[in-house]
């Protein structure tokens, strides 16, 4: 199976960039040095952000000042600073070039045909550190008639330290936004499988990262196995394909549940680096 997707993003994810020469490229890095060291909602010192971005304070502090009177960075108390709006309008306008939902869904119902599964797609939520299900695919089954509410499905599944689906996400994030998920508590509605052992969760994430997949084992919910791979947008996690089947019915040799799974996020991952048809 091809890994390159999974080496490619593994490396983007914790190693800095070669030392910026240019201005525009020390703005970026100013820019990338807040993805790298913020959680949601988070404030730096002028001194913490100069370092991630390995430039002097000086020059940090005239990019800063720039950023802040184009929306670009907050300024919030004294030398102490955030993201701005302007970049999260920036993001909403990068989103509109994201794969449409018919694109993603046919990908999904192609996984459920292959393997008769339940086929879900995650994507990091918006508002704090968590995954949300934006689509999925299940053929004729229904959810309920298999004991898998929706509360099953939504609820449970905003924690990234639960199930396969949100270790295929966490494994890619910064190491400071792993920390502070392994911190959560477990949702008390977690299937018997979950992994409570922080050690050995974080253990799982390294394994994620060098096979390019992670395995479920009733971790969200009782009876019920997993299979999930990361998607990528350009690089980045953007989410994660789920495939979902009742214990007994997982194979035992799930090599072909992993093949078709990873297949699955590997093509949400190239529609987001397709280029996107003009209209009008």
């Amino acid at each position: 199976m091809n890994s390159a997707i999974t080496t490619t993003a593994s490396d983007r994810q914790d190693r800095p960039a070669a030392k910026p020469a240019s201005l525009a490229d020390k703005a970026f890095s100013v820019q990338q040095a807040f993805t790298r060291i913020a959680t949601p909602g988070s404030v730096h010192s002028l001194r913490a952000i100069a370092e991630e971005a390995g430039l002097d304070d000086a020059t940090v502090h005239r990019i800063l000042q720039t950023g802040v009177g184009r929306g670009v960075f907050e300024q919030v108390g004294r030398g102490r600073y955030r993201l701005g709006t302007g970049t999260a309008r920036a993001g909403l306008h990068a989103m509109a070039e994201a794969p449409g939902a018919a694109s993603t869904h046919s990908t999904l119902v192609a996984l459920h045909q292959a393997t008769g599964g339940l086929a879900l797609l995650y994507v990091l939520s918006p508002f704090g550190v968590g995954r949300l299900c934006t689509d999925y695919a299940i053929g004729d089954r229904d959810p309920a008639e298999v004991g898998m509410t929706a509360e099953d499905i939504v609820s449970v599944s905003r924690s990234l330290r639960t199930g396969a689906s949100g270790r295929a996400i966490l494994a890619y994030l910064p190491q400071k936004i792993r920390d502070r998920v392994l911190a959560e508590e477990v949702p008390p509605t977690a299937g018997p499988g979950v992994i409570r052992d922080n050690d050995a969760l974080a253990a799982s994430l390294g394994e994620v990262r060098r096979m390019g997949f992670a395995i479920g084992r009733q971790e969200c919910m009782t009876g019920w196995d997993s299979v999930a791979a990361p998607a990528f947008w350009d690089g980045g996690i953007m989410g994660s394909v789920l495939l979902l089947r009742p214990s007994g019915e997982m194979p035992e040799d799930l090599r072909p549940m992993i093949y078709h799974t990873r297949r699955a996020a590997e093509e949400i991952s190239q529609l987001t680096l397709s280029p996107v048809t003009p209209t009008g």
